[in-house]
């Protein structure tokens, strides 16, 4: 009988959430089988069996949240085999979501909802769908017979989703007590508090929005940033990208922008060692490697994909790597080598029409790049005023790591390589 960890599947998770068991008790399983897919704080990663056998038990549930380290099941030399734990094939573990009355992830509804479990008989009290704490409170407060509400919840049970959904209905209303002969004047209503006079609604939040939210304060906190601004002349750049992707166009590879500027800023960094750095627990760190990240935009918040070994990559290299690694962001799908090991990090907001922003540092790195959108700027070359397209760079910098003229030269640097474009494949 053979144990199943929480895996630690990236450097900052800390506890993981049972998205969904790919393989169910009783499966058979090989090593490299995929048997669950767990949600970390950067995104939804597969995990495979390192021995063959079969799925005995699932000691977590899926939607619980569980500390890496912990028995999530039992893997066995036969589907019949007993966890060495329980003396017995025991029922996976109670959802968290009835620990301490808190919301879990498991208050999203399941695939099909369960059939109304029948009202139960005198001393059948077991028998009744399991509710959770916020379901039971929002009933209350909404006024409605929880009895009455179909669960849509692992086993009939009633979440949050079904209390919403029976409020907009209007259906199950409580029944009203039985008014007295004599009705007492009615007690003055309690004063809307702030959130109901917003209309406030608690949302679900995932261990991805739960580590973004942990790691922008403490780098906010932890590392004292400075930014330097600099507005680079495209037009070269411009006209570099059109030559570019016409030698490319038989090849169904084409290079952005965006890829322009992480091969750049790799170049740059090559000539700046001393920003491809990093501040860790008193140290400083020398990275020789040049791994630049690029921030990708999804549903749950934002991850960071790395390009590892940029300044050695082609462009053609770049742009087929982010954009694979874009798409796996989407799906879910990245792996912990896919964000770990980043030096530098580029986000770029140009493509939503930002003309420039300040980015927050992903630490340990010392430095962000953030840039804007390019646009028509009139400016004046040679004594007269012209039209030229125009991008605004933006580099946050930790001054633990990075003292002001060190960031400074970096950036002119990196303006002149992207202002000449040639140079970044020279």
């Amino acid at each position: 009988m053979s144990e199943i960890y929480m895996p630690r599947l990236s450097d900052t998770m800390e506890e993981g959430v049972i998205s969904s068991w790919v393989k169910k008790v009783g499966d058979k399983v090989a090593s490299g089988d995929v048997l669950v897919e767990i949600e970390t704080d950067k995104a939804v990663m597969e995990y495979e069996a390192y021995e063959d056998g079969y799925l005995v038990k699932q000691a977590v549930s899926e939607g619980e949240t569980v500390p890496i380290g912990a028995v999530i099941g039992f893997i066995g030399d036969s589907p019949d085999a007993v966890p060495d734990d329980s003396g017995s094939a025991a029922p996976a573990a109670a959802p968290a979501e009835e620990k301490a009355g808190e919301p879990a992830a498991e208050e999203k509804p399941a695939a099909a909802p369960a059939a109304p479990a029948a009202a139960p008989a005198e001393g059948e009290e077991a028998a009744r769908p399991r509710t959770s704490p916020l379901a039971r409170r929002l009933a209350k407060e909404y006024g409605l017979d929880i009895e009455k509400i179909q669960g849509s919840g692992p086993k009939g049970r009633v979440v949050r989703a079904d209390i919403e959904a029976a409020r907009e209905q209007g259906t199950a209303a409580a029944p009203a007590a039985a008014a007295p002969a004599a009705q007492a004047p009615a007690a003055a209503a309690p004063a809307a508090s702030a959130d109901d006079l917003r209309a406030s609604e608690e949302l679900k939040v995932s261990q991805m929005r739960k580590t973004i939210a942990r790691r922008m304060v403490e780098s906010k906190q932890e590392a004292p940033h400075f930014y330097l601004r600099r507005t680079i002349d495209a037009e070269e750049l411009k006209a570099f990208r059109a030559q570019i992707n016409a030698q490319l166009a038989d090849t169904g590879v084409k290079i952005s922008f965006n890829d322009l500027i992480v091969k750049a800023a790799a170049t740059t960094l090559k000539a700046h060692p001393e920003v491809n750095r990093s501040w860790v627990d008193g140290k400083l760190l020398q990275h020789h490697r040049i791994n630049v990240g690029v921030a990708v935009a999804i549903d749950e918040g934002l991850v960071v994909p790395v390009l590892h070994d940029t300044d050695k990559a082609t462009l053609s290299d770049i742009s087929t790597a982010t954009r694979e690694l874009a798409g796996k962001a989407r799906d879910g799908k990245l792996k912990p080598q896919d964000m770990s090991g980043g030096t530098f990090s580029v986000s770029n907001l140009g493509m939503f029409g930002i003309d420039s922003f300040s980015a927050v540092i992903n630490t340990p790195e010392a430095a962000i790049l953030a840039v804007g959108a390019m646009k028509p700027t009139a400016v004046v070359r040679d004594g007269e005023v012209a039209v030229r397209n125009t991008i605004a760079l933006e580099l946050s910098v930790d001054h633990r790591a990075v003292d002001g003229a060190v960031g400074a030269a970096f950036l002119k640097d990196l303006a002149e390589v992207l202002e000449n474009p040639m140079r970044i494949i020279l």
